[in-house]
């Protein structure tokens, strides 16, 4: 007994040393918060001004897309799940009705007023969507969508003018975004034509 209680005193003794020399472990370290959803947004624009060329706009423009659709309330993207979906159907009434109540819950949020624009040009409300495209641009002067759209309505109502505007404001953003570089080209044809 005497001589394991002296072999364990003696373990003891000769390996305090050896613990007293270890140094201590530092502390893992704390990882950065993720980015926010407006610090992922305003880094894809940093990006787009960037890109190289069409393939990449297109890559970031799509990210960007699928991030908008991010208000922050679990409540408004829901709404807005079942509003693509049914405006995808072409059930534009029931479309519009979970787009308004999207836009009474959160009327910060930009991708609300935006999408709400896209139903009412699809269900002929142009007046309205032009007002809704105006209400996005308020909130995010760099939507892409809503500043592609409002070029398309203008162009569509003949105002060439204007639309070659709003596509180059688009442009400005994103400078290698192919379809608006498509319709700056097919406006800026069609202004030439009327010169003549």
């Amino acid at each position: 007994m005497r001589r394991s209680t002296f072999a364990c005193a003696l373990l003891l003794a000769l390996s305090a040393p050896a613990l007293a020399q270890t140094p201590p472990k530092a502390a893992a370290p704390v990882p950065a918060p993720a980015p926010t959803v407006h610090e992922q947004i305003d880094a894809l624009f940093a990006r787009l001004a960037a890109a190289k060329d069409s393939d990449e706009t297109e890559g970031i423009v799509g990210v960007l897309d699928r991030l908008q659709l991010q208000s922050g309330s679990d409540t408004s993207d829901l709404l807005m799940q079942r509003a693509v979906a049914t405006m995808e159907q072409g059930n534009y009434p029931v479309s519009l009705s979970l787009l308004d109540a999207i836009v009474d819950l959160n009327p910060d949020w930009a991708e609300g007023w935006n999408k709400r624009a896209t139903a009412r040009y699809l269900a002929g409300d142009t007046k309205g969507a032009v007002a809704d495209i105006a209400q996005t641009l308020a909130r995010d002067p760099r939507h892409l969508g809503a500043l592609a759209g409002l070029g398309m309505i203008l162009e569509d109502s003949g105002q060439e003018d204007q639309a070659l505007r709003a596509y180059q404001r688009a442009l400005a953003i994103a400078p290698h975004w192919k379809p608006v570089l498509e319709a700056e080209a097919r406006v800026k044809a069609a202004l030439a034509g009327q010169a003549l």
